[in-house]
């Protein structure tokens, strides 16, 4: 129910800062009065405006979105477009707002959402740049060119040699078939592009909040952040919220922050995510990069397809105090979680550092059908490279039958990447396999095995200090209902729904008692 009330309290804000601009009839003496005396609405309508009218009135509304993009909006102003319309072209969006009085860029009138168009070449359809203090919300935004575009985007956020872009809100937007490249050193592409950085002046964004956003069949990305990475030159974004968003569709990675310090990625569903990367490309669900504090809690990925990772969640370089918890995973060709660095990036990465993964379930993961760079690859949890004090703790990793004897059926695999992993915490897990798995940590340091269980068929154990080989708990819960774990273990989550799609995620109280239950 946590996600329900950070919705309603999302909702209630953004209602305070609209005027039933649902209804046609809406007039400016509408408008809340801490608005009324000093702000201005203007009106975009496709159909009945004229770029020459003032663009203050639904009657004198402008036509275009070149004209309404020379528009430089103050605090309270408003800039709304007529639903049951579509825009050819680019939107441009500053806005300097307040505190007590923020800049809103939605829509008027009745019938569905008005939906932006790009042209062919569009980088992006919809910009918001150098702002403050501003919410978009309630459009369609589409950029689909005849041909994949290195970089395009549906709408990108952005503040370079700005300084702090201060509580930036994008919600219920509903981006899709954005045909960006498939490739990620090509130029990638993406529905959300957060870029800051700047030659003349560093800038960054101090509160950001995307929610309640649809995204479908974009490419290569779902959200993905652009700024500061390296530890010499760092000036992370601060109170970034990413919340309630449903990702359909999108074969590459799902939900990247990058240079970002308390970052908050919760009740995000990543599903059917299409196998049509270029053979040579890694992605994953929901992960940091280059971050410190990241807390990923209560998301739900599956269907992940990507021909390298393909897992549901990982920590990656750069990152320190990355929390990853109360998480489902199912059904994708990775497993559910990596953990890993770069052992030779030395010059701008501490490395991974402190990375918690606790109280998540992953139920038929590592089902990847083919060769990867390193072969039949896909073990459950995988840890590579430069990784420091990790804690893997209350995980529920149930295996399923793989529909092929080739699938890989490694549990952990800890390897190499330029360095092995030291002081790996695993305590308290429990790992089924139906048929035998194993277990591989290589010249990795300092591994920790406490008390955790192992269920069905290994071909050996690693070194536990009490290694527990039978669950009743498990058993009564799981196995006596359904082997394949589905039925079993989502009584342990919430289900909820998302634009009409049905979607789980862990429930806290239920998994914490659980294993609670099952250490007495």
């Amino acid at each position: 129910m946590e996600f329900m009330r950070h919705s309603a309290t999302l909702l209630l804000m953004i209602c305070s800062m609209m005027s039933c601009a649902e209804n046609a009839s809406e007039s400016t003496s509408e408008v809340p009065s801490a608005q009324a005396a000093s702000s201005t609405i203007y009106y975009v309508d496709a159909v009945n405006g004229h770029d020459d009218l003032d663009g203050k009135s639904e009657a004198t509304a402008w036509k275009t979105l070149s004209r309404a993009s020379q528009l430089k909006m103050g605090p309270g102003d408003r800039l709304l477009l007529h639903c049951g319309q579509e825009y050819e072209g680019v939107l441009e969006v500053t806005g300097k707002g307040t505190a007590e009085k923020r800049v809103e860029v939605g829509h008027y009138g009745e019938g569905s959402h008005p939906v932006i168009r790009g042209f062919d070449t569009s980088a992006y359809a919809v910009h918001v740049h150098h702002s403050d203090y501003l919410i978009i919300h309630g459009l369609e935004i589409v950029n689909t060119g005849r041909e994949r575009l290195a970089g395009r985007t549906g709408i990108k956020v952005s503040c370079t040699d700005y300084g702090i872009s201060h509580d930036i809100v994008v919600s219920d937007l509903y981006i899709h078939d954005v045909n960006g490249s498939l490739n990620k050193n090509a130029g990638g592409g993406s529905a959300i592009l957060i870029e800051n950085g700047g030659k003349t002046m560093a800038s960054r964004f101090d509160g950001l909040t995307i929610s309640d956003c649809h995204i479908r069949n974009c490419a290569r990305n779902a959200m993905i952040w652009s700024g500061y990475y390296t530890r010499q030159d760092w000036l992370p974004n601060t109170r970034v919220v990413v919340r309630g968003n449903l990702i359909e569709g999108v074969p590459g990675d799902g939900i990247v922050p990058i240079g970002c310090d308390g970052a908050l990625i919760e009740y995000n569903v990543m599903r059917d995510c299409p196998d049509i990367l270029p053979s040579d490309q890694a992605a994953a669900g929901i992960w940091p990069w280059s971050c410190d504090n990241t807390v990923i809690q209560y998301n739900e990925v599956s269907g992940h397809k990507a021909p390298w990772d393909a897992q549901g969640y990982d920590c990656d370089y750069n990152c320190r105090n990355t929390l990853i918890q109360y998480n489902y995973s199912h059904d994708n060709y990775g497993g559910m979680v990596l953990v890993c660095d770069m052992g030779n990036e030395r010059n701008y990465s501490i490395g991974n550092q402190g990375s918690i993964v606790r109280y998540n379930i992953s139920i038929g993961d590592g089902v990847r059908p083919k060769p990867t760079r390193a072969g039949m690859f896909s073990p459950s949890i995988h840890i590579a490279g430069r990784v420091e004090n990790t804690l893997i703790e209350h995980n529920i990793i149930h295996q399923n039958l793989k529909p092929s004897d080739d699938i890989d059926r490694t549990m952990i695999c800890s390897d190499s990447w330029e360095g092995y992993a030291d002081r790996t915490t695993l305590r308290r897990n429990i790992f089924y396999a139906p048929v035998e798995s194993h277990f591989e940590m290589t010249k990795s340091t300092g591994n920790v095995f406490e008390r955790n269980w192992y269920l069905g068929q290994y071909t050996s154990l690693p070194g536990d200090t009490e290694p527990q080989t039978s669950c009743p708990g498990y058993q009564d819960l799981v196995l006596a209902n359904d082997t394949m774990g589905y039925e079993g273990l989502r009584q342990l989550m919430d289900e909820h729904e998302l634009f009409g799609t049905v979607c789980r995620f862990v429930n806290k109280e239920k998994i914490e008692q659980f294993f609670s239950d099952l250490e007495k």
